[in-house]
């Protein structure tokens, strides 16, 4: 079994800040410091055969690099914690970064990361302080998600050893639905939350006895007395009643389309909610258990795509 296979093998832990020393630490021969430490032992035995003190004194000087190598190699991660930023929502299936906070006692040299499945970083140097790091990892569904096993590894200085370490960070990460084109539920206007303006009690200049009106049609005899245009009766054009405009008019609300399953019609609302947002419309969202009046801007979005993300 290889030091990557051991690698995999390892019991992760999870809690945040970890520090790493010598109980979650491990380190192995690479296998170029297998092949040192067999040449190591052949000069060993070809100064023994012939008696010479050359092939010898190499022989050592190999075996104490090699124990050299051991303890530099461990000393670049022993001291370094590791914690949890705060990560930011994104959608499903795209690739989301996680930030984690790298406390470093003493200079890192060739520290490589990977999250998940993902691929190794390439080697990087860090001095000594705390260092913000963006690990990229892609959430295969929607909810609250933890991103998997950070896995940290060195070889340097010599590259004869590999010391590695895992850690499963505790925090999740919200994940909205995947956006998917399709077709979404609009409720109707009647079925529409009160206005914001109307439930805090500030008056809507578009109600009756405003000014702010469209349009003039003919006095019915079941038209209330406030929407009669007075300034026209005054002047002895007739009655005359103001037609106003509807205040949900340019407001959506939408719902999941009962026609296709719950799973693709929550990504069928993501998906129109990510591009109503673009266009700056105004909408709310209505689900079972929820219900988000009509709104507009980031936090619009971002508390409907959120209730789209934990939708039971």
């Amino acid at each position: 079994m290889g030091s990557a296979d051991l690698l995999d093998r390892v019991r992760a832990p999870e809690s945040a800040p970890l520090r790493l020393g010598l109980r979650n630490l491990y380190i192995l021969p690479t296998r170029f410091g297998w092949l040192w430490l067999a040449g190591a032992a052949l000069l060993q035995v070809v100064g023994i055969q012939l008696q010479r003190n050359g092939p010898l004194l190499l022989s050592f000087l190999l075996l104490g690099l090699f124990l050299l190598a051991l303890h530099l190699t461990h000393f670049n991660l022993q001291g370094l914690v590791l914690d949890c930023g705060a990560p930011e929502a994104g959608f499903a299936g795209a690739a989301l970064p996680y930030p984690i906070r790298l406390q470093v006692p003493g200079r890192c040299e060739g520290l490589r990361l990977r999250l998940g499945d993902g691929p190794l970083e390439p080697p990087r140097s860090f001095g000594p302080g705390e260092h913000q790091l963006a690990l990229t990892w892609r959430p295969p569904a929607r909810g609250r998600q933890r991103p998997g096993v950070v896995r940290l590894q060195t070889s340097a200085p010599l590259g004869l050893f590999l010391c590695w370490s895992r850690w499963r960070p505790p925090v999740e990460q919200l994940v909205w639905p995947a956006p998917v084109p399709g077709p979404v539920r609009h409720l109707p206007q009647g079925q529409q939350p009160a206005r914001r303006d109307a439930a805090a009690g500030t008056p809507d200049p578009r109600r009756e006895g405003s000014d702010d009106w469209q349009d003039l049609r003919p006095h019915r005899a079941e038209d209330p007395p406030g929407r009669l245009a007075w300034a026209l009766v005054a002047q002895g054009r007739g009655k005359q009643v103001k037609v106003f405009a509807d205040p949900g008019a340019d407001e959506l609300l939408l719902a999941p389309d009962p026609s296709v399953p719950h799973e693709r019609a929550l990504e069928h609302l993501s998906d129109r909610i990510r591009r109503l947002h673009g266009q700056g419309a105004r909408y709310g969202l209505a689900l079972p258990e929820r219900l988000i009046p009509a709104a507009t801007g980031t936090a619009q979005r971002d508390r409907c795509l959120a209730a789209l993300a934990l939708a039971r």
